[in-house]
């Protein structure tokens, strides 16, 4: 009575759903992963500033990009949104940002300023009171910092 060597049984693993899985988390991770490069609408010329420097903070530092074009209008996502889209979509902002800070437990009161600068990216051809008009729109949504961006004027 002797065994033999082909009778063996073989065990391979069934790697199909293993491999379905990780491709919907690549999936899943490519739909959801925000790149942010795609806050900076090529459309805005930036104003030439001899004294233009990046903006300070710590590069984890939470921000808040807004593109203003040549009108005026605020571009968000691709699209140019008019006074009354922009106010509504500055309010969902700042309940994100206060929704990312209660999951983080670090709550903000209603009243108390969010901790996210606002960088302005305003066309060159724009009227500071327009751009105005957005930071007091953003102050009446609890933003306190901001900053304005600027090409370089060196070289």
């Amino acid at each position: 009575m002797g065994g033999s060597a082909s009778g063996e049984i073989k065990a391979e693993p069934n790697m199909t759903p293993l491999l379905d899985v990780v491709f919907q988390l690549i999936t899943f991770f490519m739909m959801v992963f925000k790149i942010s490069g795609e806050n900076y609408d090529q459309r805005v010329r930036l104003p030439v500033a001899g004294s233009a420097r990046p903006v300070e903070g710590k590069p984890a530092e939470d921000r808040l990009i807004l593109n203003i074009d040549g009108k005026g209008q605020l571009l968000w996502n691709g699209e140019s949104l008019d006074i009354d889209r922009a106010m509504k979509e500055l309010r969902t902002q700042s309940q994100l940002v206060r929704l990312n800070l209660k999951i983080q437990k670090k709550e903000v009161a209603d009243g108390e300023p969010l901790p996210t600068t606002v960088v302005f990216r305003a066309d060159k051809n724009v009227p500071f009171t327009q751009i105005y008009r957005y930071i007091t729109a953003c102050q009446t949504q609890g933003f306190v910092k901001f900053a304005l961006k600027a090409m370089s004027g060196e070289g």
